[in-house]
């Protein structure tokens, strides 16, 4: 039975950037089906990484049932910072006193939602009362293990960038190596580490944490957390898995039509064409786009590709990037893209058979929904701990080997494509994943998990706004 309450205002507050304003927007939307008002502030400093008034009034445009304010904060200057994420992690604690203001201008709120780099806003919601909780927007097996490195990295024998091959162990995950934790956690004497670890000791002090993923997919890991594993001596506070929760497709081109790659895909036959697609800022060498285009070429299978040129070459198109030669001869069988296309669109398609994905969780989510089959490429952030949750875990990909080295050979490239795409270890995948995209759609019908545990959250706030009534 749904709660009735009263109808509330929940604030959300992203951390800095498109990327982690998207999930929040989809976010906003749940929260509008079940009645609640939402505002969505959104940092805006003046550097480069901030988000632009251009992006809120796009979203504010396609999403007008939701208020978008924008909180102007100085720059952070010319100060060095040895991790980006430390400049981030600066501007948001920077961003607390506009924070504090803002939320005073409002009649009422009866929450913040807030990213999970956005622990100093914490110190917003004490002042003023206002009951706070995390939106984890990765995987809850990263939580498990976030939560927990305050208690196991200052006695591990060394940082994990010297443990290299070092299986370790945390509760509700699989054994994962140290060099596939989190990029920012390497190197314990960093800074970023420091600032990271005193991040995860906070966490426990909202009132609960809203996870972007389902019960049945990562049912180990959300049993470690409630029961009490992950932060050994305190408690932690309710995790309630809403999701998946993954961004709408646009299908539009350039000139607002169907992207072009969809219409290739038509003239596909079904679960055939493998797609590649490594998010936003996934950039490869000239050597590595080299290796990934040979591969592909020897594996005889079709393919759609999505290729950022690298670093060093600033053509406008990709064709110098790539070997010569390579799209004349596999013009019959391949499609490449220059830097975007309509993921979500993709991965419905009845032609894709497989993803060769960088791990971010969102395409992860994406994948599952989609029921393909994924090859995990990670590249950056904690990326390589989603790719254990997804191959040792979920059990829905495989790994490319040497992903932590320099270059990832065509050979294995070519290897794991037809493993995923004609082996019988490849068949086993295509069978599991039907069943995943029927339990994430299950997850959010009517009863189901998700709908479950949200229902929860809004009775907790309920019960939230009647204690601090009583006060």
């Amino acid at each position: 039975m749904a709660v009735i309450m009263t109808r509330k205002t929940v604030v959300l507050y992203p951390s800095l950037g498109v990327g982690h304003l998207n999930p929040m927007v989809e976010l906003a939307k749940l929260f509008l089906r079940r009645g609640l008002a939402v505002v969505i502030a959104v940092v805006n400093p003046p550097d480069k990484d901030a988000v632009s008034a251009d992006a809120v009034a796009r979203l504010a445009s396609a999403s007008p049932a939701i208020t978008f304010r924008l909180l102007p904060v100085p720059s952070c200057g010319k100060k060095h910072y040895s991790h980006s994420v430390l400049r981030t992690i600066d501007a948001l604690r920077a961003a607390n006193a506009t924070l504090l203001e803002f939320l005073r201008t409002l009649p009422v709120v009866d929450a913040l939602v807030v990213d999970m780099f956005c622990v100093d806003a914490l110190d917003v919601a004490a002042e003023l009362a206002i009951p706070a909780y995390f939106f984890f927007a990765s995987a809850v097996g990263d939580l498990a293990i976030m939560l927990h490195l305050p208690y196991y990295y200052p006695t591990a024998p060394s940082s994990f960038k010297d443990m290299g091959e070092t299986v370790l162990n945390f509760p509700g995950v699989p054994p994962i190596r140290a060099l596939d934790m989190s990029t920012t956690m390497l190197d314990r004497e960093s800074d970023i580490a420091k600032e990271r670890l005193r991040q995860y000791t906070r966490m426990p002090e909202a009132r609960g944490f809203l996870t972007n993923s389902f019960d049945w997919l990562e049912s180990r890991a959300l049993d470690a957390l409630r029961h009490g594993l992950c932060t050994p001596g305190r408690s932690t506070p309710p995790v309630y898995c809403i999701g998946p929760l993954v961004l709408p497709g646009q299908t539009a081109g350039s000139a607002g039509g169907r992207h072009a790659c969809l219409e290739w895909l038509d003239a596909q036959p079904e679960r055939i064409v493998v797609f590649l697609c490594f998010g936003s800022l996934g950039t490869f060498s000239a050597a590595q786009l080299g290796e990934v285009a040979r591969g592909l070429q020897k594996s005889g299978h079709r393919f759609l590709w999505v290729v950022r040129n690298p670093p060093e070459q600033k053509d406008e198109s990709v064709e110098p990037a790539l070997p010569e030669g390579f799209l004349e001869k596999t013009a019959d069988r391949g499609f490449v893209v220059k830097n975007w296309a309509p993921q979500a669109e993709v991965l419905q398609h009845r032609a894709v058979g497989a993803f060769v994905t960088h791990c971010g969780w969102n395409s992860v989510l994406e994948g599952i929904v989609s029921g393909v089959p994924m090859i995990c490429w990670p590249l950056y952030a904690e990326q390589r701990m989603n790719k254990v949750h997804v191959v040792e875990e979920m059990k829905v990909g495989v790994a490319v080997e040497g992903y932590e080295d320099e270059i990832v050979k065509a050979e294995e490239v070519e290897a794991k494509v037809r493993l995923v795409m004609g082996s019988e270890e490849g068949n086993k995948l295509r069978q599991r994943l039907p069943v995943a995209k029927k339990m994430a759609a299950d997850a959010l019908k009517e009863a189901g998990s998700s709908d479950v545990a949200f229902e929860e959250f809004l009775r907790d706030l309920e019960k939230c706004s009647s204690e601090i009534q009583k006060k």
